[in-house]
């Protein structure tokens, strides 16, 4: 074949081949091995609508921090909550005129305790003994209240107080946490000889229960 034939010959392979390429079309199979790339924005509006509406029937449930759950989990009535806080400070030693935390008195200790509830009292017992309601009789004690006794050498003269954390009702004694110049914050029983002729009297502090 001659050069001049050559020439034409190849332009017009290159011609067809370039047709077929064009009008092949794309299988649709193909289109859904390689389907294209979407963004939030390109989505149809039905998408979105149903994601909303699929949010407001599944709200999303915040977990609240240890601290909140520690809070909410709380059901126990507020004289348990006192007798708890108080506790927490068994063993810590006696001094005279302290205020806390490291050291306590008597007074100063019941003070200590129920600030931590939102209650001023007087840090000293005689002015806690006029400021807290009455109780009556043991009939009407509960956990909470203020217990006071009196002094070594003048029963009617206060010098003690504790709070009631507990009560037998079948001996008709209470037990009590205060802070003892011997053991520091201790509990002990109102039926302990020392105790019961000293004993005075009950002042609440807290709501009745």
């Amino acid at each position: 074949m001659g050069k001049s034939l050559i020439l034409p010959v190849l332009l017009l392979s290159m011609l067809s081949c370039a047709s077929v390429r064009r009008a092949t079309p794309i299988a649709q199979e193909d289109l859904k091995t390689y389907p294209l790339a979407q963004t939030e924005d390109s989505k149809p509006a039905e998408v979105h609508k149903s994601a909303s509406e699929q949010a407001a029937k599944d709200p999303v449930k915040l977990t609240p921090a240890p601290e909140e759950k520690k809070a909410k989990s709380s059901k126990q009535p507020l004289s348990k909550q006192v007798i708890e806080y108080a506790r927490t400070f068994t063993g810590t030693p006696y001094r005279l005129g302290a205020a806390g935390p490291g050291h306590f008195d008597c007074s100063h200790f019941t003070t200590h305790v129920f600030k931590k509830f939102g209650y001023t009292l007087t840090p000293f017992t005689q002015a806690q003994f006029k400021e807290a309601r009455e109780v009556p009789s043991y009939a009407d004690m509960q956990v909470g209240d203020l217990v006071f006794f009196g002094k070594r050498g003048s029963v009617r003269d206060i010098g003690h107080v504790g709070i009631v954390v507990s009560l037998n009702r079948e001996n008709g004694s209470f037990n009590f946490i205060h802070a003892s110049t011997s053991k520091g914050v201790t509990e002990d029983n109102s039926n302990q000889p020392y105790f019961m002729m000293r004993y005075v009297g009950a002042r609440r502090v807290l709501p009745d229960e």
